[in-house]
C-alpha cells in the first residue's frame, strides 16, 4: 500500500515591471507535492542520519539562490504574502520571546566599601603596573561574590579587562559564564570586538558555556564595529548550538542582514519571528522602513506602516524620522505631510532630523505652500533648529524660489553663534539670485564669500556662472571661473554643461571663444567637438564615433544635457540638420527614454528633459515622421498629444512658451490643453491636412 506524502513548496516569481527603474519586487505562491511511495520496497533498510540543528544559513539558502537580485541590482523586496504553517506540524519558534534571567547578585554587607574600591581602582592611571598596584589594598577577600561585583563597577574597559585577567590568574574559584559577560559588556563599550571575539573562544576552548546574553554581547558590538559579516557568523554560531536568540539580539540581527543588502533575510527572519509570537519593538520597525526607504520602494513602506498599526506598535521619534527619510527616497510627498501630521496628533515634538527629512522632501517637490507652512509652523512654536536644517531650509527655498524666505534665514544664521553661514549656505543664495537673474546680489555675494573667508564650492560656481551666462556678463563669467580654478576647485561635469549652455546663448564670437577657452581648461574633448560639429566639412560617422566617446566619459546625470546644449549650439548657428544628427545620437545611445509614447488612440511627444532647441527639433523630426506615415497611407491614431511639463519653479526658464511660440510659427494645429497644463493637443482632423500640406510644398 502506498504511502501519501505531501510537503509546501515555496517558488518565487519576479513580476515583470514596465518601468526598469522601479526596484524588482516579488511575490509568493504555495504549492503542495505529493508524492506515493510503496512499503513493498525491496531496498535495504538504512539507519537513519544523525539530526543536527541546521544554520540559519542553511535555512535560508533556497531564498539567497533562487530571489536574491544580483549586486548590481539595487531593488529590495516588497511584502511577499505570509507564509503558510501547518497548525499539525509548526515550524520550530526561531526567537525566545523571553530575556534570559540574568543571575542574581548574593547579598553582600560590604558592597558600599567594595564599590568605593571600585571607583578607586577606575581613577587610577591606565598602566597595569599602577593597576596592579592598587590592588593589593583591596579591603576583602576576593571571593566570586566579590569579584563580580568589583567587575561589575569598574567603568573602563582597560581596567575591567585588567581585573578580569587578574582574577583569572588568581585561581580562586571556577569561571562561570557570568564573569565572562560582564567584561565583555565593558568591552563592548569601548567598541574592542576583537577581545570580546578572543573571550568568547577561550569560554569555547575551555568548554565554558555561552548564553543567550554573551552571543547578544558579542552580536550587537560586533554591529557597533560594523563588523557585519562577524555578526551574522555568531548569529550562525548561536543556531548551531540550538539557543534561541532573545528579541534585543534578534532586532539586531534584523539590522545587520539590512546593512548587508540581505533583503530577502530581513524579510524571512521578521516573518519567522511573529510566526514564533515575537512582537517587533520600534527599532525593528525602524529598520524595515530604512531598508524599504534606501531602495525607494514604497510598497514596502506601506507594509511597515500597517504591520506597526496591526500590531498595535506605537511609533516613536525615531521611526517616525526614519519613515519619514524612507519616504523622501520613495517621492511620496503626499504620504510624508500625512504621516507628519500623524507625529504632532500623537504628541511628539519633531526634532531638528525630522524637519530636515520634510524640508528635503518639500523642497524636492517643490511644494512651495506646504515649505512656507512648515517654515511658519517653524517659528510659531519654536522648535529646535541646528546647522544642517538651517541649510537644509536653505537649499529647499532655492529649490523652490522662496527668495525672501531665504534672506531671512540667511540673517538669522548671521546672527547665530552655533550656525554661522558655511559654503553651502552661500551657495543656496547663490543659486536662488542665479535663477532669478539677479546678477547684481550674486555678485556680492560671491564677494562676500571671499571677505569672511568661506571658500566657493563647484556647485556655487556653476550658480554664479549660469547666472552671469544668461546676462551676458562674459567678461565678469571668465573671472568667476578663473578665480575658482585658482583656489582649487575642480570642474565637474555639471560645470562644463553649464559652460556648453553659456556657449549656445553667446552672440559674438569673441564671447564664445572666451566661454571655450574657459571650457578647454576644463574638458578639451569637449570643446574640440564643437569645433568639430562647426567644421564646413561634416562627416557623420566621425561625429557619431567622437559623440560616443564623450558621453563614455560623462557621468549619467550629465550625458543627456551636454546632447541637449551641443544641439542648442547647432540651432544657434542655424545647422539645424546637424542639431537633427545629434538628437538622433542622443536617442541612439540612450539618452532621451520615453521620447515617443503610443497607444491605440493617441500617439505623445514628451520633450519635458529636452532643451529649448532639443525640444524644438524633436517636435520637426516627429511631424516629419507623422508626414511619412500619412505618406505610406498608414493608420494613425485620433489624438496627437505633446508633453512640455508646467515649469513647477519660480525661475522655470519657460519650456512651454518656447515651444508654443514655436508651434505657432511653424502655424501647427496644436493648442494648449484645457485640462493639462504644459499639454499641447491636435486632432487627427486638424493635423492630417497640415501635415499633407507640407509635403506638397
Amino acid at each position: 500500500m502506498a504511502a501519501s506524502l505531501s510537503t509546501g513548496l515555496d517558488v518565487h516569481f519576479a513580476i515583470p515591471q514596465s518601468d526598469t527603474k522601479r526596484p524588482i519586487f516579488f511575490t509568493r505562491r504555495k504549492f503542495t507535492i505529493y508524492c506515493n511511495s510503496s512499503k513493498s520496497s525491496t531496498k535495504p533498510p538504512q539507519n537513519p542520519p544523525v539530526k543536527r540543528t541546521p544554520s540559519l544559513s542553511e535555512q535560508l539558502q533556497p531564498l539567497s539562490t533562487t530571489t536574491l537580485p544580483k549586486k548590481d541590482q539595487a531593488g529590495l523586496l516588497s511584502k511577499p504574502k505570509s507564509t503558510w504553517v501547518n497548525p499539525t506540524k509548526p515550524k520550530r519558534s526561531v526567537l525566545s520571546l523571553q530575556r534570559q534571567t540574568r543571575s542574581p547578585y548574593a547579598y553582600n554587607p560590604k558592597v558600599r566599601e567594595l564599590k568605593l574600591f571600585a571607583n578607586k581602582l577606575s581613577d587610577c592611571d591606565n598602566s597595569e603596573e599602577a593597576f596592579l598596584s592598587g590592588l593589593e589594598e583591596i579591603p576583602l577577600e576576593p571571593t566570586r561574590e566579590n569579584a563580580l561585583l568589583i567587575l561589575n563597577s569598574l567603568k573602563p574597559w582597560q581596567k575591567t579587562h585588567l581585573f578580569f585577567n587578574w582574577i583569572k590568574t588568581k585561581n580562586l574559584f571556577p569561571m562561570e559564564t557570568i564573569f565572562y559577560n560582564v567584561t565583555m559588556k565593558s568591552l563592548r563599550f569601548g567598541r574592542q570586538f576583537e577581545l570580546i571575539e578572543e573571550l568568547a573562544n577561550e569560554m569555547v576552548s575551555n568548554e565554558i558555556p555561552l548564553d543567550n546574553i554573551t552571543y547578544s554581547t558579542i552580536i550587537t558590538c560586533a554591529k557597533r564595529c560594523n563588523l557585519f559579516d562577524k555578526a551574522v557568523e555568531w548569529f550562525e554560531r548561536m543556531y548551531k548550538t540550538g539557543l534561541m536568540p532573545d528579541e534585543v539580539t534578534y532586532s539586531a540581527v534584523l539590522d545587520v542582514y539590512a546593512k548587508l543588502g540581505k533583503a530577502e533575510e530581513v524579510v524571512s527572519l521578521y516573518e519567522r519571528g511573529v510566526a514564533s509570537g515575537w512582537k517587533p519593538d520600534p527599532i525593528a520597525f525602524s529598520v524595515l522602513a530604512k531598508m524599504y526607504g534606501e531602495a525607494g520602494d514604497y510598497d514596502g513602506i506601506r507594509y511597515v506602516l500597517q504591520e506597526m498599526k496591526s500590531l498595535g506598535v506605537r511609533p516613536n521619534l525615531v521611526v517616525y524620522n526614519t519613515l519619514l527619510e524612507a519616504m523622501g527616497k520613495a517621492g511620496k510627498p503626499g504620504l510624508a505631510r500625512s504621516l507628519f501630521q500623524e507625529l504632532l496628533e500623537s504628541g511628539l515634538t519633531p526634532n531638528e532630523k525630522t524637519l530636515t527629512s520634510l524640508a528635503k522632501i518639500y523642497g524636492k517637490a517643490r511644494w512651495a505652500k506646504d515649505a512656507l507652512e512648515l517654515w511658519e509652523e517653524m517659528k510659531s512654536k519654536n522648535w529646535p533648529m541646528d546647522f544642517i536644517l538651517y541649510n537644509t531650509l536653505l537649499t529647499m527655498c532655492a529649490d523652490i524660489g522662496l527668495v525672501e524666505e531665504a534672506e531671512q534665514l540667511f540673517m538669522d544664521m548671521k546672527k547665530s553663534q552655533h550656525c554661522r553661514p558655511d559654503s553651502w549656505s552661500y551657495t543656496a543664495m547663490l543659486k536662488i539670485y542665479g535663477s532669478g537673474g539677479n546678477v547684481g546680489k550674486a555678485m556680492e555675494f560671491f564677494e562676500e564669500m571671499s571677505e569672511v573667508g568661506v571658500e566657493l564650492n563647484v556647485m556655487g560656481t556653476t550658480c554664479l556662472i549660469q547666472c552671469l551666462g544668461k546676462a551676458g556678463r562674459i567678461n565678469e563669467l571668465v573671472k568667476v571661473f578663473s578665480v575658482s580654478v585658482e583656489q582649487g576647485i575642480k570642474p565637474d561635469d555639471r560645470l562644463c554643461g553649464c559652460l556648453l549652455s553659456v556657449v549656445s546663448r553667446c552672440e559674438s564670437r569673441a564671447d564664445v571663444d572666451k566661454v571655450l577657452a574657459c571650457l578647454h581648461r576644463a574638458n578639451p574633448r569637449l570643446v574640440g567637438f564643437v569645433k568639430l560639429i562647426e567644421e564646413e566639412v561634416y562627416c557623420l560617422d566621425t561625429v557619431k564615433e567622437e559623440f560616443k566617446g564623450i558621453i563614455s566619459d560623462t557621468k549619467d546625470d550629465a550625458r543627456r544635457p551636454f546632447c541637449n546644449c551641443l544641439i542648442d549650439i547647432c540651432r544657434s548657428k542655424n545647422l539645424n540638420e546637424r542639431a537633427h544628427d545629434l538628437l538622433y545620437l542622443g536617442t541612439l545611445y540612450g539618452l532621451y527614454p520615453g521620447l515617443h509614447n503610443k497607444t491605440a488612440n493617441e500617439w505623445s511627444l514628451d520633450v519635458r528633459s529636452l532643451s529649448v532647441g532639443a525640444a524644438q527639433t524633436a517636435l520637426e523630426e516627429w511631424m516629419g515622421t507623422l508626414a511619412n506615415t500619412i505618406k505610406h497611407e498608414e493608420a494613425l491614431p485620433l489624438l496627437f498629444s505633446a508633453q512640455t511639463g508646467a515649469g513647477t519653479h519660480k525661475f522655470s526658464q519657460g519650456l512651454s512658451n518656447s515651444f508654443a511660440s514655436h508651434l505657432k510659427k511653424l502655424a501647427a494645429p496644436f493648442r494648449q490643453s484645457e485640462e493639462k497644463a504644459g499639454c499641447f493637443v491636435a486632432k487627427r482632423e486638424d493635423l492630417v491636412p497640415w501635415l499633407q500640406s507640407r509635403l506638397q510644398t
